[in-house]
């Protein structure tokens, strides 16, 4: 009988352990497609960070910089 209810308790523990298994796998699948999209947030972000438009945009209304005039510039030969 002792046997029979150690068999009893490691085939739970066993039972138990791989429930717990599924359980950590799931969590870790939807971090991951939780960082996924963030990663994907954060590429978009990026993008719209370096556009040219952005950039002169920012240069002109900002910074107050603009275009040098023919004058300003010199030909390089």
């Amino acid at each position: 009988m002792f046997v029979f209810f150690c068999q009893l308790l490691v085939c739970t523990w066993c039972r138990v352990q791989v429930v717990r298994g599924g359980y950590e796998i799931t969590r870790a699948q939807a971090e991951q497609r939780h960082l996924i999209a963030d990663r994907e947030n954060l590429r978009l972000e990026l993008a719209h960070l370096k556009s040219p438009e952005r950039i002169a945009r920012i240069a002109r209304d900002h910074l107050h910089l603009v275009a040098p005039s023919k004058q300003q510039t010199m030909e390089m030969e």
